[in-house]
C-alpha cells in the first residue's frame, strides 16, 4: 500500500490531531488517514452541495419555536 509523508506541520496541529484521535479511540494515523479519505471522498464539494446535505440530515424534524425564549431573554 502506498505511504504519504507529511513535512512541517506545526505542533498545535500535531497536538489537534492526537486529542480528536483520543476522542474518538483512534491512533493518531487511523485518525488521519480517516480524515484524509473523508476528504478526498468529495474533494470539490461546494457550500450549496453541503447545506444541501445538511438539509436531508434535518429534513423531517420538527424544531421549537424560540421565540417566545429571545424574547424573554432581551427582557432581562
Amino acid at each position: 500500500m502506498p505511504q504519504l509523508l507529511i513535512r512541517n506541520l506545526d505542533e498545535e496541529t500535531i497536538q489537534n490531531l492526537k486529542d480528536r484521535a483520543k476522542r474518538h479511540n483512534r491512533s493518531l494515523q487511523g485518525e488521519v488517514k480517516l480524515i484524509l479519505e473523508g476528504c478526498a471522498a468529495r474533494p470539490d464539494e461546494s457550500p450549496l452541495a453541503i447545506a444541501e446535505r445538511w438539509q436531508g440530515y434535518f429534513a423531517g424534524c420538527n424544531f421549537s419555536d424560540s421565540t417566545e425564549m429571545v424574547r424573554q431573554d432581551r427582557e432581562r
